[in-house]
């Protein structure tokens, strides 16, 4: 009698941690599945933050480019997800035109005699591209431009300079600071 007293308390007990297991894994993945949403939401305020601000710095007409952090100034940590910059072109013509965008290392003398240039353009996403823009337009969505910095870079500043160019003759550019930490 007592070992079926026994393996009845056995049987609750393994039920009712079951029970409670399912409702552990159950809460789990409805707070992750809450943190991925938020997540999400957060990306596309930032962008949108980014957007607005590329707008206000291009409030005065005579700009040809925004550069988004205005202070082109750029801190990336090492190893970390890529960050970067965005920019935004105005075409001040009458007519349609095609634009392309190259942005390369310009001075990595900072980064040590062994550190090339070539490196430094190794980190680069999105570092080039073309796009066509009507008279007096600017780009609907900025032009991002990314840097996955590996754990094996130098801590150092590299200056990148963006040139852009209107029918393959020089149109405007500037000079993006990029701190490695």
């Amino acid at each position: 009698m007592k070992n079926k007293h026994a393996a009845m308390e056995m049987s609750v007990g393994t039920i009712v941690t079951i029970v409670l297991l399912m409702g552990v894994l159950v809460l789990g993945i409805f707070l992750v599945q809450k943190i991925f949403k938020s997540s999400v939401n957060a990306i596309d305020t930032v962008d949108k933050e980014v957007q607005s601000q590329l707008e206000k710095i291009f409030a005065d007409e005579n700009k040809k480019i925004a550069v988004y952090p205005p202070s082109r100034d750029v801190r990336v940590k090492k190893g970390e997800d890529p960050a970067g910059f965005a920019f935004t072109i105005r075409n001040k013509d009458v007519e349609s035109a095609e634009f392309t965008y190259v942005v390369e290392a310009s001075d990595v003398s900072k980064c040590g005699s062994s550190f090339t240039k070539d490196k430094a353009d190794s980190y680069l996403l999105g570092g080039s591209g073309t796009f066509n823009l009507g008279a007096g337009n600017s780009l609907d969505l900025a032009r991002l431009v990314r840097l996955d910095v590996p754990e094996t870079a130098p801590p150092c500043t590299i200056i990148y300079n963006l040139e852009v160019a209107k029918d393959g003759e020089p149109y405007t550019g500037a000079d993006i600071y990029v701190t490695i930490k």
